[in-house]
């Protein structure tokens, strides 16, 4: 799903490109932080908002969790067969404990909700584009240092851009070689990689090729870096922004706060 934006005009899509940003960060750092379940019921909660808001497909948002589902899948199991405490049943040497079964489910579901609102806020209803623009604004105060701010969020840009026309490129690539009798995804560890290299050697020739082709044209449209250089469009803070902050902002402060909160009502 990175660099597939998905075009509407729901209140997600008409954000800041900085605004959604900044909070996909701090929503990362607020999620990973969460101890409570009751706090994690209130991300879970607002996460479900977000994703009536976006108006997209269920189905669709899910699909950025896909890729991760072996990552999620290890941390439980890690966590249930280390993490020691009331024992709640034997499956043979291993010993599964409801602390175990506890912090499996809470890591899974901070993972969870860490990459559906990052895709929600930054992948599916930015576009590339406005999130490069948003990272050189958001950097803008390190050209003090001489950073090359203008440079690095350009190579952001093509990267992103490039992420989703590669893996296309490698799509079509392994149909050709299976077309033509290649095989690369039977037998070993040794004769899969061997098998590989039939798809990654055409991968990289276009890849050049692409890139070269970007080269060409930027230096055919005259394009010198930041210098002299304007936008079409000039990035504008609305109140309906800064609200958004301020709610993230309070959830950060509710992640970190909230148990002793609760913890005194309960």
């Amino acid at each position: 799903m990175l660099g597939r934006s998905i075009p509407g005009d729901s209140a997600l899509h008409l954000l800041d490109a900085r605004i959604k940003f900044l909070a996909a960060i701090i929503l990362m750092v607020a999620i990973l932080s969460i101890q409570d379940p009751i706090i994690m019921a209130v991300f879970l909660i607002w996460t479900m908002m977000l994703m009536v808001l976006s108006k997209i497909r269920i189905t669709t948002i899910l699909r950025s969790v896909r890729p991760l589902v072996f990552i999620i899948l290890f941390a439980v199991i890690l966590h249930l067969v280390t993490v020691k405490g009331h024992i709640l049943f034997h499956i043979g040497p291993v010993t599964i404990s409801k602390e175990g079964l506890y912090t499996g489910a809470m890591t899974a579901m901070r993972l969870i909700l860490m990459v559906i609102n990052t895709s929600l806020l930054l992948t599916l209803t930015t576009m590339p584009l406005a999130i490069a623009d948003a990272l050189e604004s958001l950097l803008s105060p390190l050209r003090y240092l001489r950073f090359p701010v203008h440079e690095f969020a350009m190579m952001m840009s093509i990267a992103l851009r490039f992420v989703p026309i590669l893996m296309d490129e490698s799509a079509k690539i392994m149909k050709a070689q299976s077309s033509r009798g290649a095989d690369y995804d039977t037998g070993g560890p040794i004769r899969r990689a061997s098998g590989l290299v039939s798809i990654l050697v055409p991968l990289f020739i276009s890849s050049f090729r692409r890139a070269d082709d970007l080269a060409i044209a930027m230096d055919a449209r005259c394009y010198q870096g930041e210098k002299g250089r304007t936008r079409l469009y000039t990035a504008k803070l609305y109140p309906k922004d800064i609200v958004f902050l301020i709610l993230v902002l309070f959830l950060l402060a509710f992640a970190f706060v909230g148990p002793k909160l609760l913890g005194g009502f309960f």
